[in-house]
């Protein structure tokens, strides 16, 4: 099972346990694994090491300070001190910042299902592990909820919501503001691979199938219950504001009709 992913603009890392990479400037001789080009960031600026369900940042730098931010939590983050090593990471979904002249650098880090105490681990019993394990707080989740939406709405309903579409309906929550379209296709993909571990359908029928990972995703967390309709208050209203202008919604089944009330 993979241990660590580390998402860059053009391309994933993953890390097994005990596995690390390198991060820097790189360059005469120094390859680094993911590379920060900007002439302030040391060449070899640092380590993240993935341990089980957690991972670890070495500091190798003299002078600066690196952060390690929780963008799904309420302001969280950790300071890296020059030459501190093997800094633990408890956050499930990390943001690590690399300051540099040009600007602020930052790559995303998604750790392992992370392990809590129970009843029968505290007594040293056998305890069975949960299938799927989901943080409903997360942005990966709001994008999960978003997907099922039509289905939770009318059973019949075989709408897949588009990715476009997922970015407007989540716009409006103040922890979706800046959420792209890059940004949707990557949850989607963290969720098929790692989160509910949907099996490729266009691997194994050989068909040419675009929205094989939506599909399972909705059918896979349905079928579970791992999202139900009372998930559906986690979505900004699609009723709006008094004197609010409507929001334009793509899809004419988005659209929730309401009647009108009659006049006294």
């Amino acid at each position: 099972m993979t241990s660590l992913i580390i998402q860059l603009p053009d391309r994933l890392l993953e890390l097994e346990r005990e596995q690390e990479v390198s991060f820097g400037r790189g360059g005469r001789g120094g390859a680094v694994d993911v590379r920060f080009d900007d002439p302030a960031v040391s060449r070899l600026a640092g380590r993240i090491r993935a341990v089980q369900d957690y991972w670890t940042i070495s500091n190798l730098s003299s002078r600066a300070t690196y952060i390690v931010e929780n963008p799904e939590g309420g302001g969280e983050f950790l300071k890296v001190a020059p030459g501190r090593l093997n800094m633990p990471v408890p956050f499930e979904i990390s943001r690590l910042v690399v300051p540099g002249r040009d600007g602020q650098m930052s790559v995303t880090v998604f750790a392992p299902e992370h392990v809590y105490v129970t009843d029968a681990t505290h007594h040293g019993a056998l305890t069975t592990q949960v299938a799927f394990v989901l943080n409903e707080s997360s942005k990966y989740f709001l994008v999960l909820v978003a997907l099922c939406e039509p289905r939770l709405r009318d059973g019949a309903s075989v709408m897949l919501p588009s990715v476009p579409q997922i970015v407007e309906r989540l716009r409006h929550l103040e922890s979706c503001r800046d959420l792209t379209r890059s940004a949707v296709n990557f949850h989607i993909d963290y969720l098929a691979r790692t989160k509910l571990r949907v099996r490729d359908a266009v691997a194994e029928s050989g068909e040419e199938k675009a929205d094989w990972q939506r599909a399972a995703l909705v059918s896979t967390a349905l079928r579970f219950n791992l999202v139900r309709e009372e998930h559906l208050g986690l979505l900004p209203s699609r009723v709006p504001r008094s004197g609010a202008a409507p929001t334009e919604i793509a899809h004419p089944q988005m659209i929730e009709t309401i009647a009108p009330r009659k006049r006294r």
